[in-house]
């Protein structure tokens, strides 16, 4: 796969676009948590990748937040990104906002991980730590059972992402806390630098 475009030139896209820290952040993680499955699930090679997809997937969400998946085939081109880079970015958005359907091992990662960061960044947060060093599947558990905790996170979108990669529940949410441990001191000193 080829991404066509540089990780700097990824990011300087994304700048462009998105200037909130929660979206940056929310998107640096979801890069770190990309780059950690590439490896786990022995996709190494195309890990910077799965980064970029995992980076660029919200770039249209701060300024076109009712056209989400739908403006980023335009703002990705015009970027100079690859189709198949383009596919795999509006596919997260599958059955929500577009009928792009996630195909690659890569891209059910990207739909079954996205809402997942979200709601446990946000049980993260309220902890002491606020970190995820410390996170459990059971709190992350709890969290989710509460329809009122993190609502913006479809837990739909990602217990559909879960079936799409035939694992249960509980095994997408360890694997993501563990996604989240690998990235977060490094997103948390990039954010600091921005």
């Amino acid at each position: 796969m080829n991404t066509s475009i540089s990780r700097a030139q990824a990011w300087e896209l994304l700048r462009k676009y998105n200037k909130d820290p929660f979206h940056l952040q929310h998107a640096l993680t979801v890069e770190g948590v990309m780059k950690w499955y590439a490896n786990e699930l022995d996709f190494a090679e195309e890990a910077e990748y799965w980064g970029i997809a995992g980076l660029l997937h919200d770039i249209d969400f701060e300024q076109y937040p009712h056209e989400h998946c739908i403006k980023a085939p335009e703002l990705l081109r015009e970027g100079g990104v690859s189709e198949d880079l383009i596919h795999a970015v509006v596919s997260h958005g599958y059955g929500l906002t577009v009928d792009v359907a996630p195909v690659h091992q890569m891209e059910k990662v990207l739909f079954a991980a996205d809402e997942l960061t979200g709601l446990i960044w946000a049980a993260a947060i309220i902890r002491p730590s606020k970190s995820v060093q410390d996170m459990e599947v059971k709190s992350v558990k709890k969290k989710y059972k509460a329809a009122n905790f993190a609502a913006g996170c479809s837990r739909e979108v990602i217990e559909r992402g879960a079936a799409m990669l035939g694992w249960d529940l509980d095994a997408l949410i360890e694997k993501t806390i563990r996604a989240m441990r690998s990235c977060e001191a490094d997103v948390d000193a990039f954010m600091k630098s921005v």
